[in-house]
């Protein structure tokens, strides 16, 4: 079955306008501040309607946690793709990299909405909505690998949200030195702590 070209077209023109508000609006919540920021800032900046905008998003909090989703995506499809054999310390640690570094790999603006994100109490709640719906999917596909039942072995849980406290303090600590850590060490550094836990299920 082949793909419409105008429903083609008319999805990769949707995906543009998103991509153009989320970036107006991210640039704008980094520098000013959630609360400081309004609607009609967003859509002058991104040179879009008011009406455009609530097409796309509900709230400017919808645009921060639109960025929040990309965040994770991909998070299982990078755990699935791990070397069968490579141990579960090893594939969750690459796993929750991936979303570390497309935070820290987008310099100081990323660095600025992670800030953002973390001192805000309404997105911080939202983050952790997000690292809830992470964690069972990680946990599934953590369950998949090591053929074990999730509903009645704690550990594909327990692994996976061991390895999302890991990626949240790795963050924080970034955040909170104003970009200063490197976060990759600071994922070392964090693993390092929680790999005996991760590669013994018994412990857990």
């Amino acid at each position: 079955m082949t793909t419409c070209p105008d429903a083609s077209l008319a999805q990769r023109k949707r995906q543009l306008v998103s991509d153009v508000l989320t970036e107006a609006a991210l640039n704008l919540l980094a520098r000013q501040g959630f609360d400081e920021v309004t609607v009609d800032e967003i859509v002058a900046a991104a040179g879009v309607s008011k009406r455009t905008f609530f097409r796309y998003f509900a709230s400017k909090e919808d645009v921060v946690v639109h960025f929040l989703a990309e965040m994770g995506t991909g998070m299982r499809a990078e755990l699935a793709d791990r070397p069968a054999r490579e141990p579960t310390s090893v594939a969750l640690r690459h796993t929750v990299w991936v979303s570390i570094d497309a935070c820290a790999g987008h310099g100081d603006r990323a660095l600025r909405v992670v800030q953002l994100i973390l001192g805000t109490p309404a997105l911080r709640a939202r983050f952790l909505e997000h690292q809830a719906q992470w964690q069972d999917e990680l946990a599934s596909e953590v369950a998949r690998r090591l053929a074990l039942d999730p509903a009645t072995d704690l550990y594909p849980q327990l692994a996976a949200g061991i390895a999302l406290i890991a990626f949240d303090t790795v963050l924080r600590r970034w955040s909170d030195s104003d970009g200063a850590e490197d976060p990759a060490a600071l994922a070392d550094q964090a693993f390092a702590v929680i790999t005996s836990a991760l590669d013994n299920p018994a412990s857990t």
